[in-house]
């Protein structure tokens, strides 16, 4: 490791050195260059120089950090990954790179190659601010307590959580579009401004929808999924509507645990006038209500193996809390799979 540094230290490359647990190991005097905050050493966070408050990974930026994404993608392709990507750093400056990373024996080499077109970097750190602004809150502000993850596996996601307010009820939406990378960014907005948020029946909101969506005029390879919730508290009822998503786990307290099946297509071209109908669970103070996209159930490790609903389940029956059960799930989300091939979002209330 020395000859290591001692070479990369007197090349003008800027040069980083992770190992499989995303820690950084070392990075070349002409990487502290490009960030003067560098610590050289310890977490990604320490090497840019980050000004995230919290640790390295558990911020709500971390998901759209395409530092991270891009070792991770290394690990999980033997360690050959490439793709341009532009950091903040300590001095709040976009600083775009373009950064090729290769196996070093245990370890994965990071080499900046060079400054690149800064106006399409900045393009797309500005796609990655717009997106993660769609996001819900990180905290319910009345309504039903909720908790999220959003891990999109390049830097712009195709699933779009959301959670508001309809009329004192609080409303769901889980959805996931067809494709990844930017094509599917912008669908996903899309469904964020068709969403019509002052309609209360779920299955009317997505015939909005997939009526908005015909305009489009896609071809039939494009579609979204989505689920989409209604909890009335005084009834204590959940009202719910799916169209080809996952379909929503309700972990009853004491019975175990519920899933919410209904047969219906997703919003696409395949059948345009399809008449979404809404439908009713009754549940009780202290279940906890999941929605998925197949991004969590389909991960798959290096044996290729999928998660798998089984896991998804186990994880809940030890959940006490929505809070927690996403704290574990994505917890067990890494330690299965270490980096992901497909966006990865979960939604889950405290009812």
């Amino acid at each position: 490791m020395n000859l290591y540094k001692n070479v990369l230290n007197n090349i003008p490359t800027a040069a980083i050195v992770v190992d499989k647990n995303l820690k950084v190991r070392y990075a070349s005097r002409a990487f502290r260059d490009y960030f003067p905050q560098s610590k050289g050493k310890g977490t990604l966070k320490d090497a840019i120089g980050c000004t995230e408050a919290c640790g390295c990974g558990k911020g709500e930026k971390c998901s759209f950090c395409p530092m991270r994404a891009l070792f991770r993608e290394a690990i999980a392709g033997n360690g050959l990954a490439f793709r341009p990507v532009i950091l903040r750093n300590a001095e709040g400056e976009n600083v775009p790179l373009r950064v090729k990373v290769s196996p070093l024996g245990k370890l994965y080499l990071g080499v900046v190659d060079s400054s690149y077109e800064t106006e399409i970097a900045r393009e797309m750190y500005s796609a990655q601010d717009i997106q993660q602004r769609l996001l819900p809150p990180a905290t319910a502000f009345g309504g039903v307590p909720y908790s999220f993850m959003f891990e999109p596996c390049r830097e712009i996601g195709g699933d779009l959580p959301d959670v508001y307010l309809q009329d004192g009820c609080t409303m769901g939406l889980l959805a996931d579009v067809s494709g990844k990378g930017i094509s599917a960014g912008m669908l996903s907005a899309f469904v964020k401004a068709g969403w019509d948020r002052s309609e209360p029946s779920p299955a009317k909101a997505l015939r909005g929808l997939n009526a908005k969506y015909q305009e489009l005029n896609l071809d039939e390879r494009s579609y979204i999924t989505a689920a989409a919730v209604r909890v009335e508290e005084k009834e204590q009822r959940i009202r719910y509507c799916v169209a080809g998503h996952n379909a929503p786990l309700l972990l009853k307290s004491g019975s175990g645990i519920d899933e919410i099946v209904m047969s219906a297509p997703p919003v696409s071209n395949w059948i345009p006038g399809f008449g979404y109908e809404d439908r009713t669970i009754s549940y009780r103070r202290g279940d906890i209500l999941v929605m998925l996209t197949d991004g969590v159930i389909e991960s798959r490790n290096d044996r290729g193996e999928q998660f798998g609903l089984e896991r998804v389940e186990s994880v809940l029956q030890r959940s006490q809390s929505a809070e927690r059960f996403i704290e574990r799930l994505k917890r067990a989300l890494l330690d299965f799979c270490g980096a992901f091939d497909d966006d990865v979002t979960a939604i889950a209330f405290d009812l």
